[in-house]
Order: structure tokens, then sequence, then C-alpha cells
């Protein structure tokens, strides 16, 4: 038992502080009883030979400690402030589960009526051209203002145009995309979800609207084609609006003018010009908007001087200075092909040609 000293919970209410001084240390009060961490086994206990005269007290539990009760607050008031937080946060979530939209694509050949002019030096073909007052390269892919949205910040927005810029500078005007086969600079910038589909467009190429290469990109044929002049002059416009609560959309319309030349035939070979007209659409989500890429969802394209009878689907042949196109027609159409696409082709008006 414990030695002489105060009961636990002081003096008790009346008790003597004069003569029964000296028998304070044999009397205990209740409280300093329940205190104590052994206890006597009373008579009846003893005769059932136990050996101890007392046995330990398993000490009584009043409840939480203050420590673990604070410890309880703390975790409420965080739980019901992360709760307030998720109610309350300005803008909504993307909608969950939603997988990006298939690429859907068209590709219109234009060939020209005769032969292709050509010259000596790009710059004059270019102030001969409908692109004399283009711009030269990025300059000519300007943003709008950017105006926020019932559900998008200006922020947002500027992400959107400008993330759809990076798209059309590296698909369009790269030239180890145009030339060298390059795909990852414009890969890494496609929603994840797209990823498969532009894998398969390079891997096997398909006239079927899904699974063009060109519908992604705009390459050259390496072997019959290179660039005479990197300076490409590019003029059009870019939009975004809001799609719904939780989408922004972005549509480009561009024309990119390139400069050409036969592959590997010296600075001396004549130089032509290659028109491109790309109209692409693309959708961005909150989580495209974070990662600072894009689904693109509509791409259509018309190119030319071509040839409708050559295959433009995995790379654009285009016609040069002095050729004419070939005798015939695109390529047939199934209508009963499954998911296929009608074979298109147009003719490149004269006033789109350079006057050599």
């Amino acid at each position: 038992m414990g030695g002489p000293g105060e009961p636990p919970e002081g003096t008790p209410d009346g008790a003597s502080n004069g003569a029964d001084d000296e028998y304070r240390s044999v009397v205990f009060d209740e409280s300093f009883i329940r205190a104590a961490p052994l206890q006597e086994f009373s008579a009846q206990e003893r005769l059932a030979d136990h050996a101890p005269a007392v046995r330990r007290r398993t000490p009584t539990r009043r409840g939480l400690s203050r420590q673990a009760l604070l410890l309880v607050v703390l975790i409420a008031i965080a739980f019901g402030t992360a709760l307030y937080m998720g109610v309350r946060h300005p803008y909504q979530t993307p909608q969950a589960g939603r997988l990006a939209d298939p690429l859907r694509m068209t590709v219109i050949p234009l060939t020209p009526r005769g032969r292709v002019p050509g010259g000596a030096d790009a710059d004059r073909l270019y102030a001969g051209s409908p692109a004399a007052q283009f711009r030269v390269g990025a300059e000519g892919i300007t943003l709008p203002a950017a105006r926020r949205t019932a559900n998008f910040s200006d922020a947002q927005v500027v992400t959107a145009l400008t993330t759809a810029k990076d798209y059309l500078v590296r698909s369009s005007l790269y030239p180890d995309v145009l030339t060298g086969g390059q795909t990852r600079p414009v890969r890494v910038l496609l929603d994840p979800d797209q990823l498969e589909q532009f894998d398969r467009s390079f891997a096997h190429p398909a006239a079927d609207g899904r699974h063009a290469p060109i519908g992604w990109l705009v390459r050259f044929d390496p072997s019959r084609a290179e660039l005479a002049d990197r300076k490409i002059r590019v003029q059009g416009s870019l939009e975004a609006v809001e799609a719904d609560t939780s989408t922004l959309e972005v549509t480009s319309d561009h024309t990119f003018v390139y400069a050409l030349r036969p592959a590997g035939a010296g600075e001396r070979t004549q130089v032509s010009l290659f028109t491109v007209r790309r109209e692409l659409h693309f959708r961005f989500d909150r989580d495209d908007l974070r990662l600072h890429q894009a689904e693109l969802v509509g791409s259509s394209l018309q190119a030319g001087p071509l040839s409708c009878a050559d295959d433009a689907t995995g790379h654009l042949r285009p016609l040069l200075a002095g050729q004419t196109p070939k005798a015939g027609g695109p390529a047939g159409t199934d209508p009963y092909a499954p998911q296929g696409t009608a074979a298109l082709c147009g003719t490149l008006a004269d006033s789109a040609q350079p006057r050599a």
C-alpha cells in the first residue's frame, strides 16, 4: 500500500487537523483506498488457497484521455473542412470515366489542271502567290483575345488555345515531322485515350477515315520532296467556346504554304509551292488543361497540287515544278465496306497557283 501522505482527493471534510494528526498514517479515507494499486483478498477468498495476500487492481478507466479527445476533435474538424471544400469548389469535376472520342478525318487531294509552275527562288514564288501577305511560321498562328466562360477562367481558355497552337506548330511546321518521319513531338500532346489510334495510324495506315497519318499531321514522302525553304507561310484563325460545364472546344482553320523541290536534287533545281488547308477540332476537359494535352476529334485536310491517282494515305506525294497529274481519278469507294469513307478528290484552282 502507499506510504503516509495526503489522500488523493485532499483532506476529507470535517477531518481534524489537531489531535488526530498522530493517526493520519494509519487512517485512510475512501478515495485513498480506491486509488490504491493493490487490493487485499477478502477472508473468504483467502480460504481458497490463495498464496498471495493481495492482488493488483485493474486501473479504473474514466473515458478518453484529454489528448485522445483532442485528437478526435481535430480529425473531425479536418474531415469536415475537406468535405466543405469539396462541395464548395468553384470548378466542377470532369465527368468520371469519359473516354476521348476517336479522331474522324477527311483528306481531299487537289489536282491541278496542267503543269505545276515553278521558279528558281522561293521568295519570288511566294510574292506572286495568294500567300504573299502570310506571316512566317508560328507567327501566322495568332491567338485571339481570351475571355472567360461560364465555367472556365481566362487562364484555362488561354491554356486551351496555347495547346492547340502548339499542336499546329508541331504537326505542320516542324521540319523533322514534315520530312523526317518524326511523330513524338505531336504524340506527346495527345490525350492518352487517343494514343492507340494514333500509333495504329502509323503502323497500319488505312483510308478508312480513322487511320490516315496525314489526318494527324502534315508529312511529305521523303523520297519525293524536301523543303526548299523553312520559312513556311501561314495564315488562319483559332476560336474557343465552352461546349458544356466540363469541356472547352477549340476550332482551328489555317492555310500552310510550303516551298518544295525534288528530294536530293540540289539547290539549283526549280522550286514549287504546295498548299495545305487544315481545319482541326480540339476538345479539352480539365485534366487535358492541367496536363497541357489535347483531344483531337476532327481533322479536315485539303492539299495540292496532288495527283488524284496517287495514294495519299500515309504521305503527301506532291506534284513538283514542271510535273502534270497522272490520268485517273481517286481510288474506288466501296459503299458496302463497314465504316468506309468515300474517296474524294478536288481540282486545284488556277488562282491558287503562283505566277511564275
